[in-house]
């Protein structure tokens, strides 16, 4: 079916992609596209993975050129023919089987299912034309990390991207042009939306372009808009410049004249505080460089973040890999200017010092395991994060540490305090140079009582109850609620016990344990009850969320984005009582064994089924579940089952939406042999897919991991030493890791 659904989709792209050529006169033929330059872990980053696939499952992810944890993700905004875009195809602005594009924009979100950004489109056109939707062809589309290009015959046209993290520089090659122009829409923004209250304006003598805009989105718009700037300069001489439209459809066209078989270079850079700051962003970072100066410095970066993993494994491994790895250090995004200014939470400037403000944090999704990933190979980005949402903490007026914080503004995406579990695992780590009683404090004050949008939905009657009766739940679900709730009061509860907050401890420790209440010991599911206390009639954990959304019987709409056996295994703070509530370890891992074995037959189907599937994050973990209940040899077979199954090189690599980099890190880990109980400073063991690595940890020290006989028919570990030493439990500790040494797995074809 998702095979069927897909080529459709590739046929219609290919009608109309050439419909419009012979409607507009223009060939796909394919030209030579330009060689770039990578390095020895660049080579195999492969940004095309995961922009394509079956809509709303795919990765949504983005060829754009960035650099790691940058602002700027410079590349195109694709649509069909006429401007289209199709039910949940590019939230990140980019489609592989649109077959236009629109032009090219500033930044985009990475891999989540929400449009943002997409400001300040650049379109390359000629003539007297306006600027439209250009057909292209992928046979003339090449990207790496830090650099992307098409050919757009439209426009007769080469066009490549390269960034800084708060510069995009362009590069535009016309063939054949009579009037080769430059046309910076102001009011651009993703999807059908438009930017308001834009201002441009040109200054000859400097020959800078400044402009600004109220950017909305499908965050944005929920904190009334980000006010956006932008500082622009050209490297040829303008033959005529005019700012066109009105401060709700505001353009500036730059006409260069004839400059057939030459190139024009842009230098864009963005400011969320003033035209001023992104003036000194534009110097500070591009000043007297060109476009390979500008992107051999992009490259150089990525070379020094990807190489904390040198691993030994087959060229389609480490292509997935360095893609997974390079996805996971895309976001958060970089919001401190050159001079330290940010623009915060009130709205107003604040100052950054000693550290970097980030903004764009999917922790819901990124707890999981990005933000782990970042306390072992990237910690001056997870300390970034934690000070960062202090400030937020201070800045939004609330009291409430934010749970999706985009731009500069809570969202209220998803649900619960997932903030809770990284700033408890974080503390657990050691991180301590961050002011975590302003965040204590606001994590007690949202499990107590409602406050905004990013606080908890129904806590009133969750704390009456001990659970969310669903006769009270409104339009939330009250299952999946109750059971991360409960997960985040348990961290909130070890968090109070590291501060001696002993009172607390026991308080929230209880609460920790709520999701207990709805587990109904007939079905041995977690299953939605009401006030009176009585289970719900109408269950059926074989219906999903997605299709309540077109059911006129709701029979799963007290589970979030999923099905009850996708969140029967939601108890991470207390796995041994969960697996308690089965009976047995055997029916437990019975239980569990059916799960993974009704997972989608195909990867990042339009259907994922009410079974395994890692395309969410609720079914992350349930793979290493299997240890904890006696059967570490089950957790290897279906990490590897996964890991061969659920990514690839292909365009649909990933089995959904890769939502700030979870599903890639979840790779990443899992491929090196662990993969972290969040919240925790444990981690748990599982089957690796390479031959070796070598990983350079944030202290300095040096963790070298050997898969001895490793293969695809070797996935069992028959035994595992660390130094030397036998490790005989589910978990290997935090410590033990940051120590450093030699990690040895001896691998088997049989258990």
């Amino acid at each position: 079916m998702m095979n069927f659904i897909r080529i459709l989709v590739s046929a219609f792209v290919t009608v109309e992609t050439l419909f419009s050529c012979l409607v507009g006169g223009v060939s796909l033929k394919t030209v030579d596209m330009p060689e770039v330059e990578t390095g020895k872990y660049t080579k195999y980053v492969d940004p095309f993975i995961g922009t394509g696939g079956i809509p709303w499952t795919c990765g949504m992810l983005s060829p754009a050129a960035t650099t790691p944890f940058g602002l700027v993700r410079l590349g195109p905004d694709t649509c069909f023919v006429g401007g289209g875009y199709g039910f949940k195809t590019n939230t990140s602005g980019y489609y592989y089987e649109h077959g236009h594009i629109k032009g090219f924009s500033h930044s985009r979100l990475s891999g989540t299912g929400a449009e943002d950004y997409s400001m300040f489109r650049v379109t390359p056109v000629t003539g007297t034309n306006k600027p439209g939707t250009m057909p292209y062809s992928h046979k003339n589309e090449t990207a790496s990390a830090g650099y992307y290009s098409v050919y757009l015959p439209g426009a007769a046209c080469l066009a490549e991207m390269t960034a800084s993290v708060h510069t995009g520089v362009h590069r535009y090659t016309f063939l054949d042009s009579d009037d080769a122009r430059l046309y910076i829409d102001v009011t651009s923004a993703t999807a059908n939306r438009t930017a308001s209250n834009a201002t441009a304006k040109y200054d000859e003598e400097t020959g800078l372009v400044t402009g600004y805009c109220l950017l909305p989105g499908a965050f944005a718009g929920r904190y009334d808009g980000l006010p956006t700037y932008f500082a622009a300069k050209f490297d040829k001489e303008i033959k005529s410049l005019t700012v066109t439209g009105d401060e709700n459809n505001l353009g500036v066209d730059v006409n260069f004249g004839s400059i057939e078989g030459e190139s024009v270079e842009l230098k864009l850079a963005v400011s969320f505080v003033s035209a001023e700051n992104a003036i000194l962003n534009l110097d500070a970072e591009t000043k007297d460089k060109n476009f390979e100066a500008v992107r051999k410095e992009a490259v150089a970066l990525w070379e020094e973040r990807l190489s904390v993993a040198d691993i030994q494994a087959d060229d389609e491994t480490k292509t997935v890999f360095y893609t997974a790895l390079y996805h996971s250090m895309t976001m958060p995004s970089n919001f401190t200017d050159v001079n330290g200014e940010y623009l915060g939470f009130d709205k107003k400037p604040h100052v950054a010092e000693g550290y970097t403000y980030r903004s764009d944090m999917s922790l819901w999704d990124t707890v999981r395991s990005t933000h782990p990933l970042y306390t072992l190979i990237a910690h001056d980005v997870q300390e970034d994060c934690l000070k960062s949402l202090v400030e937020m903490t201070k800045q939004g007026g609330v009291n409430v540490v934010p749970r999706w914080p985009q731009g500069a503004g809570y969202t209220g995406s998803m649900f619960g305090d997932p903030a809770n579990i990284m700033i408890t695992e974080s503390y657990i780590k050691g991180f301590r140079d961050y002011d975590v009683e302003t965040l204590y404090n606001a994590m007690k004050n949202t499990s107590d009582n409602r406050v905004n949008r990013d606080g908890r939905d129904c806590v009133e009657v969750y704390n009456e109850y001990g659970y969310i009766p669903q006769d009270l739940a409104g339009n939330e679900e009250s299952v999946s609620h109750t059971l991360e709730y409960a997960w985040q009061d348990a961290a909130l509860a070890k968090l109070a016990t590291l501060l001696g907050n002993e009172e607390d401890a026991e308080k929230y420790g209880e609460k920790a344990m709520y999701y207990k209440n709805l587990f109904n010991p007939e079905t041995k599911y977690f299953h939605a009850r009401n006030s009176d206390g009585k289970f719900v009639w109408n269950f059926n954990p074989n219906i999903t969320y997605f299709y309540d959304m077109v059911l006129i019987k709701k029979f799963a709409d007290c589970y979030s984005e999923g099905s009850a056996k996708q969140w029967r295994w939601n108890a991470l703070q207390d796995i041994d009582g969960m697996i308690e509530l089965f009976g047995s370890k055997e029916y437990f891992v019975d239980e569990l064994d059916k799960f993974m074995k009704a997972a989608s037959p195909s990867r990042g189907g339009i259907d994922p089924g009410a079974g395994y599937w890692i395309g969410n994050e609720h079914d992350l973990h349930t793979a290493y579940l299997f240890a904890n209940a006696g059967r570490p040899d089950l957790t290897q077979k279906w990490v590897r089952w996964t890991l061969d199954e659920r990514f690839s090189t292909d365009i649909n690599g990933l089995d959904g939406n890769d939502d700030g980099g979870a599903l890639s890190a979840w790779y990443v880990f899992s491929s090196l042999g662990f993969y972290p109980l969040a919240g925790t400073d444990q981690y748990w063991i599982g089957s690796p897919c390479v031959d070796s690595a070598t990983v350079t940890l944030s202290n300095g020290n040096t963790l070298k991991i050997t898969a001895n006989n490793q293969g695809d028919k070797n996935v069992y570990v028959k035994s595992i030493t660390l130094n030397g030493v036998k490790l005989d439990g589910v978990y290997v500790t935090h410590e033990q890791l940051m120590a450093g040494g030699e990690l040895v797995f001896e691998m088997s074809k049989t258990a």
